[in-house]
């Protein structure tokens, strides 16, 4: 027996019901075009992912029933949909309703719809919700512990939610236990690096461990600071992957897969989508930075952006994933000159927007420069640290970039990156200022594979920006590694410090210098109030500052007890 499957990978926006409710009739329709069986959709498709408070609003919950309604009657009559949405339910009993993880609104579910000859014949409500990392799913929703296992001609097809996969019992055990042939599983799974690894491992889990089909469905596009990888995946009930969506694009798989056949087999005339090849571990990061700033803007109203450029490497590989999603048109690079500047910065800026096929405009800072100095010189002179001075260039040159944005609508993006986030090594109100932190959560070192990467698809970002020591050139002669470790050895310390939370004996144990390790530690706990007031940027790391990682701002820990 053959049933066909398509898995509709969608790029919603969050809070937009009525558009995402069109583009799942829009995939719906072309599915049935293909005499699809099923068609699964991912988590939340209709709210988008993550709605956050929206859940909070009763007034958007109810127009969500009603754009679910409306979907269900408007879908084509011979294929069955599986809708990611909200539903409401009975709240638990008063008596279970002291405990803390009962959500603020204990009716509502993370729900997967059946629509079915114009209605919604059944649904089911996710059994494990996710409550670290980015994820608040217990301040929203209550879970429900109930399987379902429905027909789809002569084929059981089990529904489970995202979470319900990381596990080894529950939710597609269930299913498999009440006779389920095919599990899908609807997801809303944010990108990291690394991450497909971990999907696969579990998607393959489970198909082998349970001897059924996985179909697992995920979300695309970029939400405020997360970004949707997309990359569905169906596995055969002998671990073989037999089919894959795109990455970072919205895409619709169809696939006939052999029900009650341990044979990992394609039928009929479907495209074959076996050997869809996967992008490396770099293109897969500049991919990500690509849609997840192109959806920030594009769907907060930016068509256009302005960045200031340096003439380093962060401001160049900024330009360039901006040119990749904006388009070189709507991309203003800024050169900002101050005496300190060497004539290798302004050249190579200026070479890089050439390249890039960006408009260039040059604003020296030297008149703000004396004109802050003679403002502040009575009250700063006497005994000021050079720190002091070097910030108001930074400052601006967020003056100038942000006059710029506030007359033309450019968004600022700004091109600070992670190493520099995590110890301080930013300017509040200066290069911190603007919009949208490209490269927010890329260490350094990453940042230089980037741009290797991007010059290896066409070199657009000049050699010398890549092979220069990296400076700010707030002063003569100034290096970063006057006042930091070399970032071959900075980015370690700080991805054992914030991503893995190492303590100090722990990295001292581990080969790095006791007095070392201590200073940067301290860095990153006194750079917290900056972090706090920094601009959103695309999640790449397994743990990201912002939602990732709250840690307090007051703070008395030194990790050294």
């Amino acid at each position: 027996m053959t049933l066909r499957v398509a898995l509709a990978q969608v790029n919603p926006v969050v809070g937009d019901l009525a558009g995402n409710a069109a583009k799942v009739l829009a995939m719906w329709q072309q599915a049935a075009e293909h005499r699809a069986d099923l068609i699964v959709f991912t988590e939340l498709v209709l709210t988008g992912y993550p709605p956050e408070d929206l859940l909070l609003k009763p007034e958007f919950i109810a127009a969500g029933d009603r754009v679910l309604a409306e979907l269900a009657r408007s879908g084509p009559a011979r294929t069955v949909a599986i809708v990611g949405c909200v539903g409401t339910g009975d709240a638990p009993p008063a008596e279970e309703r002291w405990d803390v993880t009962v959500a603020a609104r204990a009716d509502l579910r993370n729900r997967a719809a059946v629509l079915r000859d114009g209605r919604v014949d059944a649904v089911y409500d996710k059994w494990r919700l996710p409550n670290y990392g980015v994820f608040d799913e217990g301040r929203y929703f209550t879970p429900d512990a109930d399987p379902l296992v429905i027909d789809v001609g002569a084929a059981r097809v089990g529904i489970t939610v995202c979470e319900d996969l990381w596990t080894d019992e529950g939710p597609l055990a269930a299913s498999a236990a009440d006779g389920a042939q095919v599990i899908v599983n609807l997801n809303a799974s944010p990108y990291h690096r690394g991450k497909r690894a971990e999907r696969e491992r579990w998607v393959t889990h489970h198909a082998t461990r349970l001897g059924v089909w996985v179909v697992y469905v995920n979300q695309v596009g970029g939400q405020d600071e997360l970004v949707f990888d997309g990359d569905s995946m169906l596995c055969g009930p002998t671990g073989t992957i037999v089919a894959r969506g795109a990455q970072f694009a919205d895409d619709l798989v169809i696939v006939d897969l052999a029900v009650g056949d341990l044979e990992d087999g394609l039928r009929g005339a479907v495209p074959d989508r076996t050997d869809v090849p996967r992008l490396d571990p770099v293109a897969e990061v500049w991919a990500a930075l690509v849609l997840g700033t192109r959806d920030y803007c594009h769907k907060n109203g930016f068509p256009s952006a302005v960045i200031g450029l340096s003439g380093g490497i962060d401001s160049a590989v900024t330009a360039a994933i901006a040119v990749d999603a904006l388009g070189a048109e709507n991309v203003l690079g800024v050169a900002m000159p101050s005496p300190h500047s060497s004539d290798h910065s302004l050249d190579d800026a200026e070479q890089l927007a050439t390249t890039l096929g960006i408009g260039f405009e040059v604003v020296p800072i030297e008149p703000a420069m004396k004109a802050f100095d003679e403002m502040v010189d009575r009250i700063i002179a006497s005994g000021a640290p050079d720190v002091a001075r070097e910030n108001l260039q930074s400052r601006a040159r967020g003056v100038v970039l942000m006059a710029i944005s506030n007359a033309l609508g450019h968004i600022v993006l700004t091109t600070g990156n992670k190493s520099e986030m995590a110890v301080g090594y930013a300017t509040l109100y200066g290069d911190m200022a603007g919009g949208f932190a490209v490269l927010k959560d890329c260490p350094k070192t990453l940042v230089y594979e980037l741009a290797r990467h991007r010059n290896r698809v066409a070199p657009v970002i000049p050699t010398s920006s890549i092979d220069k020591p990296p400076s700010a050139e707030l002063r003569p002669d100034q290096l970063d590694t006057d006042s930091l470790p070399p970032y071959e050895l900075l980015d370690p310390i700080l991805e054992a410090l914030v991503e893995d939370d190492r303590s100090v004996a722990d990295l001292v144990a581990a080969g790095f210098d006791d007095a070392t390790v201590r200073r940067i530690a301290r860095m990153v706990d006194r750079a917290e109030y900056k972090r706090r007031q920094a601009p959103p940027g695309v999640k790449i790391t397994d743990r990201a500052f912002g939602k990732d990682r709250r840690v307090p701002i007051t703070n008395a820990w030194r990790g050294d007890a």
